[in-house]
């Protein structure tokens, strides 16, 4: 479904849906956000400015913004997700400044940012060359990137343990089981096809990995 979706332009989350996604995100995966939060903390200094790339309900963005001074963007295609967001940061008492943007065509000038992240998003989205060519464009020279998704080439077994570390029960690990099994894994892609596009993209350097679940790509420009 998601590879229909995004055959014509980028997904976006919306309505319930983006208030089921905020609501089971911070009930089930805040854990595994801040440790997101706490790799990017690792990789910057304070003062560097960050792009987080459709942060969903914001969560990352809001704990980095926790654990160090930093000037914090995240920029989301749903305005749905950007409302979400902000309402998020201010009960959280922390700035971030969340706007809304599509990842074909970033509302910010070249060399910006210091450091970008997008974390289960980058398979929703239209044009991936475009994207990470964006991506490049807005990051500084020197600058550095994290993206992490879903990697298509998993067992039954590792969704299953990934969605039980979530502690969904009832309908809700049935309707998950469902999405990871068909939905979100029909979209998704594999290690060689992230190492095709980096090729053709114009990082000076990147790298791979795989980690369960999870691909990891590691970008530097």
């Amino acid at each position: 479904m998601e590879k229909f979706l995004r055959k014509s332009k980028d997904v976006a989350i919306t309505g319930r849906f983006a208030r089921w996604y905020d609501k089971n995100s911070r009930k089930n995966r805040l854990e595994e956000l801040r440790g997101y939060a706490a790799e990017i903390a690792g990789a910057v200094k304070p003062g560097d400015a960050v792009l987080e790339v459709a942060p969903g309900p914001g969560y990352i963005s809001i704990e980095l913004a926790k654990m160090g001074r930093y000037h914090i963007t995240g920029m989301d295609i749903s305005a749905d997700f950007v409302e979400i967001c902000k309402a998020n940061a201010a009960r959280e008492q922390v700035a971030v400044d969340f706007v809304q943007g599509t990842v074909s065509a970033m509302p910010f000038t070249e060399n910006r940012f210091d450091y970008l992240f997008c974390s289960a998003a980058f398979k929703n989205f239209h044009d991936p060359p475009r994207a990470l060519g964006e991506m490049y464009r807005v990051l500084k020279p020197g600058g550095k990137g994290l993206i992490i998704d879903m990697n298509k080439d998993t067992t039954a077994a590792i969704r299953k343990a990934e969605i039980d570390k979530m502690g969904l029960k009832g309908f809700e690990h049935l309707f998950m089981t469902f999405c990871f099994a068909f939905i979100l894994r029909d979209g998704a892609y594999l290690k060689r096809d992230f190492e095709a596009m980096l090729r053709d993209a114009p990082f000076r350097q990147w790298s791979v990995e795989t980690r369960g679940i999870s691909i990891y790509v590691y970008l530097y420009k």
